[in-house]
């Protein structure tokens, strides 16, 4: 196991804010088709895989969100910018909601997934936010981490040297899990409370 010290934590948090996000701009403005759209999306949300075998974004995936009402319905078997998007944010908010959490949380703000027109906030400017809060997010993240790393490192002075670095460690882990779970259940909250349908 590597030594375990401020210095290797500030360096974990640092290669999140390595990877790149989609920008708007990156996004292709012509129609992809299926195998064409996968190859997109798996290339460039690459740097979130865990391992290399993971899957980003699969044909039956995209046919399970287009039935759910997450994502429209293909136009001539092609993906527009509009689809793309939606893609990503639906692979980044899967990640901790239900597919049924993420429909109530868009159906109000997207209202008829089909069009553009009814939007309560332009799909860009959702997409745009969520980059910008993510960023934000990230850059005050490491403090925030050091200084419950800090605490950490208090109480587990008594363990001997040997399992010091695994116990601290151990103990980052379920704080992190303790917060996510905090988050997740808080997000959770607002969409029982004030997206989902009575």
């Amino acid at each position: 196991m590597m030594q375990f010290n401020e210095k290797t934590l500030k360096q974990l948090v640092e290669e999140l804010s390595l990877t790149q996000d989609i920008k708007i701009t990156d996004i292709p403005d012509i129609d992809l088709y299926m195998e064409q759209l996968t190859s997109f999306m798996d290339n460039s949300l690459s740097n979130q895989k865990r391992d290399e075998q993971d899957k980003i974004l699969t044909k039956t995936m995209i046919n399970n969100y287009t039935k759910a009402g997450l994502v429209m319905s293909p136009v001539k078997k092609k993906y527009n910018k509009r689809h793309i998007i939606l893609l990503i944010l639906v692979y980044y908010l899967k990640n901790i909601l239900s597919i049924n959490d993420i429909k109530s949380l868009f159906e109000p703000v997207l209202n008829n997934i089909e069009t553009p027109e009814d939007d309560l906030i332009s799909l860009e400017d959702i997409y745009s936010t969520f980059l910008e809060v993510k960023n934000i997010e990230l850059a005050s993240f490491d403090e925030r981490l050091i200084e419950k790393a800090t605490m950490i490192k208090e109480k587990t002075q008594t363990i001997d040297k040997d399992g010091k670095d695994t116990a601290e460690l151990f103990l980052i882990v379920i704080m992190l899990i303790a917060q996510a779970n905090a988050h997740k259940k808080l997000a959770e909250k607002i969409i029982d409370k004030y997206f989902a349908k009575t």
